[in-house]
């Protein structure tokens, strides 16, 4: 049997290679006769280089700042011509102790260091993956970067971060980096959402970065301001998108000033990694992450991959930190089974002591008791439950 193990990322506890290798060693132990090819994926959020690098992509490393100005390395890869960055790794909430201060000051210029260190380089597409970022300011980091100039009514720049948006009068792309014209950027994540109103940047995610209910104000103020200014200046409106306030509204102000597309993130890092060729290999895949829940089911890695494997026949299990979801609905979207480590293990405390031995624990107990002869006889009839 040919066995495909592609988890995205166990977040908190297991990068996604770190899961592939956990898993693909519960696969051996279930299945010692069987061809274990590890291939983890991600969304487009955090991980998404680590997927790429385990893919093939090589890496690049570069220095740039972190949300609050000091100095960070960061890793980025490069694949079939391609740049592919995360906004997480220069510009995420890890690189902060996040409270309301952070949470108004943070930005994103580190990112726009990164993209034009990949300018540099001579490469002319890049694939941002959004998510995880730690501030709402629009992308204005990543643009001042560039060479944009974000400035007050009497001409003076204004400070960094999404709190002193609400001072912006006008910008200036006088300056901005003239390589910009012939690349081609495309922002990736897993979810949608619009810059301004109640399902917004400010308003849905700045609580989740420290901040208050005044400065969550500030700052929906402050992206109004942005996608006025910068309407006017360029003819693109950034609140009209429903994926515009994406990791505190980069996607809207880089679509705005760069012309920047969005893509589902795991379909285009699907594509990247040629995974339809790795699908059309194997007899069996394994998925996983670290919670298989209601949030999985619209359409995260884990399911998105179900749901390409089904098209071409292959049947999928899933394993993941803990599965919180009824069995219909995981069916309904091509996985056959599903495990949580949590069950193996006994407790949350104990599969969080050792996440990568009940990882492992979890995908034998998943693929025991002859899973590819039941499979092959009747697919349809395999449960939820592990089969011990």
């Amino acid at each position: 049997m040919r066995v495909l193990v592609s988890p995205d990322k166990f977040k908190g506890t297991l990068t996604a290679p770190q899961a592939a290798s956990a898993l693909g060693a519960g696969v051996r132990r279930a299945l010692p006769d069987a061809d274990v090819r590890l291939l983890p994926v991600a969304d487009g959020g955090e991980g998404t280089v680590d997927a790429l690098l385990a893919a093939g992509g090589v890496r690049r490393t570069a220095w740039v700042r972190d949300p609050l100005g000091r100095p960070v390395t960061v890793d980025w890869a490069e694949v079939d011509g391609a740049a592919v960055i995360e906004l997480a790794a220069a510009s995420g909430l890890r690189h902060v102790r996040p409270d309301d201060s952070t949470a108004v000051a943070a930005d994103t210029y580190g990112t726009g260091q990164l993209i034009r260190q990949v300018l540099d380089a001579g490469l002319r597409h890049i694939v941002l993956g959004l998510g995880g970022s730690a501030s709402t300011d629009g992308g204005t980091g990543i643009l001042r970067a560039l060479g944009t100039r974000f400035l007050d009514a009497a001409g003076e720049p204004i400070a960094p971060g999404g709190g002193a948006l609400a001072r912006l009068a006008s910008v200036d792309l006088g300056r901005l980096d003239g390589r910009l014209a012939q690349t081609k950027v495309t922002l990736c994540c897993d979810v949608r959402s619009p810059l301004l109103g109640p399902a917004g940047a400010a308003a849905v995610f700045a609580p989740q970065k420290g901040a208050s209910t005044a400065s969550v104000a500030t700052l929906e103020h402050g992206l109004s301001r942005l996608a006025a200014t910068l309407r006017a200046a360029t003819g693109r409106d950034a609140a009209a998108l429903d994926w515009g306030g994406a990791a505190g509204g980069c996607a809207g102000g880089l679509h705005a000033v760069l012309g920047a597309t969005f893509a589902p993130g795991f379909d285009l890092l699907a594509d990247l990694v040629g995974l339809d060729r790795h699908l059309a290999w194997a007899d069996l895949v394994l998925v996983g992450e670290g919670s298989l829940d209601s949030q999985s089911l619209a359409g995260k890695a884990p399911i998105a991959l179900s749901v390409r494997a089904a098209r071409l026949g292959v049947p999928v299990v899933a394993v993941a930190g803990r599965v919180d979801v009824d069995a219909t609905p995981l069916r309904e979207l091509g996985i056959l089974a599903a495990l949580g480590a949590v069950d193996v293990a006994g407790s949350v405390k104990a599969a969080l002591a050792d996440p990568a031995r009940w990882t492992q624990a979890a995908a034998e107990r998943v693929l025991g008791m002859r899973i590819g002869d039941r499979l092959r006889d009747n697919p349809a009839g395999v449960s939820r439950q592990p089969w011990a």
